[in-house]
């Protein structure tokens, strides 16, 4: 939406000032950049403006014209004869072929890291219908109760089975963050 107002203050140095609207309101922010055919401004001159929120909160004005100034009509397009090319280079399947084996390779590589760096399910001697204690050197209760606290699911299903409080098991079928971790 485009408002009327009057430049009120410009600091040609710095290349800003302010927009009075005519319709009252605070004064509104502009910058030499927002002007559109690039000569500079007077004090007192009548312009048109759109307005845009600035980052500080504040507003500035955008796209701002002097009433009556025509903006300049786009170029015409002109159609250019078709010359002659050069036949098209068929690109090699082969470099397309590496890139995917190497990302492939990589992919199936990272899998295998992760699997042997996975902590193995630890054994208990308890009776099944109660959850085993485990103590685990990579894991201890350090008063984190919720799924967004976990970073995996192995953490999680040790803070479930060891720690007290835990909130991680919303429909109690033993497997915790089943929405984040446990899938």
């Amino acid at each position: 939406m485009r408002f009327d107002g009057k430049l009120d203050k410009w600091n040609d140095e710095r290349g800003f000032g302010f927009i009075t609207p005519l319709k009252g309101g605070e004064p509104v922010f502009v910058h030499i950049s927002a002007f559109e055919g690039g000569a500079r401004p007077q004090v007192g001159e009548a312009l048109t403006f759109e307005v845009e929120p600035a980052g500080d909160g504040k507003k500035r004005a955008v796209h701002v014209q002097r009433p009556g100034a025509r903006r300049p009509a786009p170029p015409l397009r002109t159609r250019e004869p078709r010359r002659a090319s050069a036949p098209r280079r068929r690109s090699s399947l082969v470099p397309a072929v590496m890139a995917a084996m190497l990302i492939g390779g990589g992919g199936y590589g990272v899998m295998q890291f992760t699997r042997s760096r996975a902590p193995a399910a630890p054994q208990t001697d308890t009776a099944p219908t109660q959850p085993a204690r485990v103590t685990s050197p990579a894991y201890r209760c350090d008063g984190r109760t919720h799924c967004s606290q976990m970073t995996s699911c192995a953490e999680a299903t040790f803070f479930l089975r060891n720690c007290p409080g835990t909130q991680m098991d919303g429909d109690g079928d033993g497997i915790p963050c089943e929405r984040q971790w446990c899938q």
